[in-house]
This record gives C-alpha cells, sequence and structure tokens, in this order.
C-alpha cells in the first residue's frame, strides 16, 4: 500500500490511499488489454479491448464489488469473477471495416440502466470511431446491430489525424451521454460529443460540447456527481509519433510535469472535471505515485469516495500484466 503526500501546492486537495488488488490468472493476462471500468448492478465491469483482429474473444468480466471489498479486507481472498462474451461484435467490425474505415479494438464501456455503450478506435488514418450499444443479461451482452453512430474524429492543423487517438471516454449526465476525444490539446477546438440517450442513434450530427484545452491524454471518465466528472490524465514518455502527445517547452506548467533534466518521463493524474454553462472545465485532482506513473492506465470508475483503476497491459517492466487498484480516499 502506497500513501501519496502531497506536495505543498497541492495541499488542499483530496489524497488517497493506494491498494493493488490481486487478480485471478485469467483477468491478470495482459492478452485481456483492458481498456475500460463501470460499475453497475453491485458488479465492476472490466472491458477487454477485444482486438479480433488479434483473434482476441469479444468480451467483459464482471466482479461483485463484496467480494473487492472483501479483498480489501483480506489480500488471500481469490476474486470470483464471470465472463460475458459481447454477442454481434464480429458483425458491427464487419460493417465498420466496409464502411472504409479500420477496427482496433475497444476504448470505453459505460453501463446506464441495463444498457451498455461502448465506443470503437479506428486506426489513426480512419476519420471515424463509433458507438456501439447493447443489452446487458445475466450471462452476455448482446450488442445491436443495427446500432452504429459514427463519431467523426478531430484533426491537426494542417488536417493529419491524431496518432493512436480515439474516443477513450463515454460519460453520462441525467438524460445526457458524452463522448470524449483523447487528444484534447488543439487551440479552441477541443470538444466532446453530446447525444439525448433516448433519442439515439441520432439522425443528425450529436452536439459539440467545449472542453476547455487538456494536456497529455485523457484515458477514461466517470461520474462522480450531478454535472461533475474524475478523468485519468496520461502521459507516456516515448517518442516517435506519440511525440504529438508532448506539450510545448511554452507551456511550463504541463511540461515540467513530463520532464525531469530534458528527459521525458512518463505521467499520471487525475482530473476534476465540471460540466458547466456548456462546457467541460478541468482542474488536477490527484498524482499517481512516482511507481505507478509509467502504467498505461486505461479505465476508472468511482467507488464510495475513492476509485478503482486500470491498465491496460503496459507496465514499466516485463513481463506486463493486468494491474487493478483501489484508491482510498483519506477522510
Amino acid at each position: 500500500m502506497y500513501i501519496l503526500v502531497a506536495r505543498p501546492a497541492l495541499a488542499q486537495q483530496p489524497q488517497f490511499t493506494v491498494h493493488n488488488l490481486p487478480l485471478p490468472r485469467e483477468l491478470s493476462s495482459a492478452d485481456n488489454q483492458f481498456s475500460g471500468l463501470s460499475i453497475s448492478a453491485g458488479k465492476l465491469f472490466l472491458l477487454s479491448e477485444s482486438r479480433l483482429q488479434d483473434n482476441a474473444e469479444a468480451k467483459l468480466y464482471t466482479v461483485q464489488l463484496k467480494d473487492l471489498e472483501r479483498q480489501l479486507a483480506d489480500s488471500t481472498y481469490v476474486l470470483p469473477y464471470q465472463k460475458l462474451p459481447l454477442i454481434n461484435l464480429p458483425a458491427l467490425r464487419t460493417k465498420i471495416n466496409a464502411a472504409g474505415q479500420r477496427y482496433e479494438g475497444l476504448e470505453a464501456l459505460l453501463i446506464d440502466r441495463g444498457v451498455v455503450y461502448l465506443s470503437v478506435e479506428n486506426d489513426t488514418h480512419s476519420p471515424n470511431g463509433y458507438l456501439l450499444r447493447g443489452a446487458l443479461s445475466s450471462n452476455a451482452v448482446v450488442l445491436d446491430t443495427t446500432f452504429l453512430v459514427p463519431l467523426a474524429k478531430p484533426v491537426a492543423a494542417d488536417g493529419a489525424p491524431i496518432y493512436n487517438a480515439g474516443f477513450e471516454a463515454l460519460a453520462a449526465s441525467r438524460r445526457r451521454l458524452f463522448g470524449f476525444f483523447e487528444f484534447n490539446y488543439f487551440s479552441g477546438e477541443n470538444c466532446a460529443y453530446e447525444f439525448t440517450k433516448k433519442r439515439l442513434p441520432a439522425v443528425r450530427p450529436p452536439r459539440k460540447r467545449r472542453v476547455e484545452r487538456v494536456p497529455f491524454r485523457l484515458t477514461d471518465i466517470t461520474a462522480v456527481g450531478r454535472h461533475r466528472f474524475t478523468a485519468i490524465n496520461y502521459f507516456f514518455q516515448g517518442g516517435g509519433e506519440d511525440a504529438v502527445y508532448r506539450t510545448p517547452a511554452g507551456d511550463l506548467a504541463s511540461t515540467q510535469l513530463i520532464q525531469d533534466r530534458g528527459t521525458y518521463r512518463s505521467y499520471a493524474r487525475l482530473l476534476t472535471m465540471e460540466w458547466k454553462g456548456q462546457k467541460f472545465t478541468w482542474r488536477p485532482l490527484w498524482e499517481f505515485p512516482e511507481s505507478y506513473r509509467g502504467y498505461n492506465w486505461e479505465g476508472l470508475a468511482a467507488y464510495h469516495g475513492g476509485y478503482f483503476v486500470i491498465n491496460d497491459k503496459y507496465t514499466p517492466q516485463r513481463p506486463f500484466r493486468t494491474t487493478l487498484l483501489y484508491l482510498k480516499r483519506v477522510p
């Protein structure tokens, strides 16, 4: 267990103890490449990226919250779990590819009163992502093959696509559903898509709602109150095409978080995001401890004042593995 000590500038912000929750072998396998979390009906749902092109299974896993509570009290307790197949995902992938897009995997999960929403990430050069919808039952999720809503991806100022970026987060606020793009560092052009849940699939394009400029990546978002959310803000130290996520030297506040004597380092934190005045604003909430900043955190779910977080598979050291944490708020 780790306790993060706040920097002086962050002294008024909430603090959390970090609890690493041991996973059964099947869930800890890096092959799952988990990309989202959601809580519904007393269960934590874990979304596999379901990379069908790599012959991966289309699936979710569920763990009872009461079992997670028991493991928090007793780390030797082995978590029971259930696997739920995603029925009809191959048929939807066929439709996506037939439209000239290229399916890569599932990135975001939201479960709302038995309705399952998923976002599809396509490859860098595909101009669209997609929103999917399905029905949750006790032993499967049945996706609606008639529900395939395109989400146009923003592009750079020169018209080029943003490398390895898609719609990484879904969040609900009462009647609204919001889809968030991973990259939100454009000059005044950052936006989330807003849908009215009862009117989906929409005949007209979704409404665009402004997002205050955010550095690095947004990799998941969870609701924590009416019009208030928490988001993962993640930076990977790598170069090459990933360099698009580096902030310019002129943005000193952001750049100093990801550089050490001129060398880039991975970084992860939580942000508070608020929907107010037809736009999303944000402020820093909490920094991950140094030892956890190199994990590619992709799933987030609010629970009892704290958060479950999960990585896709990437960790600072090999062998890669799934890591599930619970961030418990310090009273």
